[in-house]
């Protein structure tokens, strides 16, 4: 849990990463983190499903590999797929597995987690959706934000005015729109991820980069669900209940046991 909190933005010394996984057609996949300098404990992610992005990692300035491997293969499985990123001081990067299956690559985005100034949001478009593989994003009954987004890009940040957002997503073969409500902080920095439902729907999720509370690199989810502290969050939740559970059946035989004699 303390590995996906976020560090200070001043810590100059760490560069952040995070990881997701893009690919509407991969099964799910473990990804493995290890460093090229000594002393930094491999970090393992089990079960990373579709539509999941990890909040930022605080990771020492150096280079890293990135691995990926069948959902509970052992770890002399070869991986499905590898790649490099080199964490730079203060900089930002996400390590996603993008693209169909049979063509399935990992690409290291560049984040831009500067501010921009309270009265501005910045957001961008992570196109992750198969079924509406060139697409459009516009304000409902408004201007346009990004036009011809194709599968598997990002597009660059844009500024914005911060609030409540109707948005209409817009494929480009006219099968339909997908209008999707959205809150957009004042001063922050966002991700909005466009991803494929079953069996042929699409979906947004709002993901902060950046937040100007506190002044710290995020990447969590801001609506919705899908990341892997929520995962994580959700199985000790699931814990905790069941503890409390156990507790109130140990009180309710004691308290029978008290009346019996």
């Amino acid at each position: 849990m303390s590995l996906l909190a976020a560090a200070p933005a001043h810590a100059q010394d760490v560069g952040y990463v995070r990881l997701a996984h893009l690919s509407p057609d991969t099964p799910e996949v473990d990804v493995y983190l290890n460093s090229q300098s000594s002393g930094f404990k491999e970090q393992i992610f089990r079960g990373v499903g579709y539509g999941i992005m990890s909040k930022y990692l605080s990771l020492p300035v150096g280079g890293y590999a990135v691995a990926m491997r069948p959902s509970g293969a052992a770890a002399t499985t070869p991986p499905v797929l590898t790649t490099q990123v080199s964490v730079t001081s203060g900089a930002a990067f996400t390590v996603a597995g993008v693209g169909r299956y049979a063509e399935l690559g990992l690409k290291v985005l560049k984040d831009d987690l500067s501010l921009p100034a309270e009265n501005k949001t910045k957001v961008r478009i992570v196109q992750a959706s198969v079924q509406a593989p060139i697409l459009g994003v516009s304000v409902a009954n408004g201007p346009s934000i990004a036009e011809n987004v194709a599968f598997a890009t990002t597009t660059d940040y844009q500024l914005v005015d911060p609030g409540n957002w109707q948005l209409m997503i817009r494929p480009a073969s006219g099968s339909g729109n997908t209008q999707v409500t959205t809150n957009l902080g004042a001063g922050s920095v966002y991700s909005l991820l466009i991803l494929d439902t079953k069996p042929s729907g699409l979906k947004t999720e709002l993901r902060i980069d950046a937040l100007r509370q506190g002044g710290v690199p995020d990447g969590g989810v801001q609506t919705g669900g899908g990341g892997l502290e929520n995962l994580k969050l959700a199985a000790i939740g699931a814990v905790v209940l069941v503890l409390l559970m156990a507790a109130g059946v140990v009180i309710r035989t004691r308290r029978a046991r008290s009346k019996v004699l």
